[in-house]
């Protein structure tokens, strides 16, 4: 399986895509997209929240020119449907809950995948078409969400969506996968909608994740380039954004990682992060009103709703000291996570400077 990230050219914006914000702003002109320069480690550490990027960009004199309009890819789709290919665990069930709501306030149609036996979310050509197809033959506004790897629908022949999607702290993000698959309610659900399942292993289904990771178990052992292509393998974050190569299976890879940081900053609306919401939601606002228009004030005013959307109260706290043990096996998984949120405080601030 292949799926070649192209270098995309110039796309002028759909007409009625983005609304009245910075959205609009030089539709069609010729814009390049080139990866971020590796930032080194204790940069990276300066970034790790708005003000420390605001504070780093301001020393290194890129707050001065910061446009949104060059950290904005909405303009460039050619079709108002979005298309927001989920990662596992990082608070989609929430943001897929604030779209269906916002769908009603803001006027477009919400599509979702239908549950699967097994998911597979990384697609041969022939699939990827026919998903690209499906998608096209929406109605017009739309929201598509699914569990799949990126898809170029341009290399297709058909237009350009716009992609959203969100991360999370990848160690966090594992952990709460490793208790979510071992929730007794989940395995409910599948039972009602699959009732030939068979059920988990008891001793699997109590293992908790400090003693996974200490006696080595397989499904804890976290091995630079390891290949995984079982159902359910969720530790690569990047793999949702790399596209479906092969060149994206290895885990940790440096090749998955550019690849992944090049689809963000080249084909992605917005990437929003958990751990942030605020800024995220403002983001989304901001670049993407089309559809996240009053998101803010929906997502807080039902705050109580949503944050127990998917919630698992099964999950026991993991020491940090097993927490800081994995993560020196997720470097290049985390470097993505730091990237997606320069990105995305970058893309606010740009919001917050004056135009000249």
């Amino acid at each position: 399986m292949e799926d070649r990230l192209q270098e995309p050219s110039s796309l002028s914006a759909a007409s009625g895509l983005s609304g009245n914000s910075i959205s609009q702003a030089s539709a069609g002109a010729n814009q390049s997209h080139h990866p971020e320069e590796h930032l080194q480690h204790h940069d990276r550490e300066l970034i790790g929240n708005l003000h420390h990027t605001y504070n780093y960009l301001k020393s290194t004199g890129q707050m001065q020119t910061l446009k949104a309009t060059e950290l904005n890819n909405t303009r460039r789709a050619e079709v108002p449907i979005i298309f927001f290919n989920r990662v596992p665990k990082v608070g989609s069930q929430t943001f897929m809950e604030l779209l269906r709501r916002l769908a009603v306030r803001n006027d477009y149609t919400f599509h979702r995948d239908v549950v699967q036996r097994l998911e597979v979310i990384r697609l041969a050509p022939e699939r990827q078409q026919e998903l690209a197809e499906m998608v096209m033959d929406l109605p017009v506004p739309s929201v598509y969400v699914k569990h799949v790897c990126y898809t170029n629908f341009t290399r297709f022949g058909l237009p350009m969506p716009i992609y959203v999607n969100m991360v999370r702290d990848p160690v966090e993000r594992i952990i709460s996968w490793y208790y979510y698959v071992r929730a007794p309610w989940y395995y409910v659900e599948r039972k009602q909608a699959f009732p030939d399942l068979p059920l988990p292993d008891p001793r699997w289904l109590k293992k908790d994740f400090e003693t996974c990771v200490l006696q080595g178990d397989p499904e804890c052992t976290y091995s630079q380039n390891a290949v995984h292509e079982g159902i359910g393998d969720h530790r690569r974050q990047t793999l949702f954004f790399c596209g479906h190569g092969e060149e994206c299976l290895p885990f940790n890879s440096a090749g998955a990682l550019e690849r992944a940081k090049y689809a963000v900053e080249s084909q992605y609306a917005v990437v929003g992060v958990l751990e942030d919401l605020n800024t995220t939601l403002t983001v989304l606002e901001k670049y993407v009103p089309r559809f996240f228009s009053g998101a803010s004030s929906v997502y807080f005013n039902e705050v109580n709703v949503l944050q127990k959307i998917n919630k698992n109260n099964f999950k026991p706290p993991v020491s940090e000291e097993i927490k800081n043990l994995v993560r020196r096996n997720f470097t290049k998984e985390i470097e993505f996570y730091q990237f997606c949120k320069q990105r995305l405080y970058k893309q606010y601030l740009a919001t917050q400077v004056p135009l000249k």
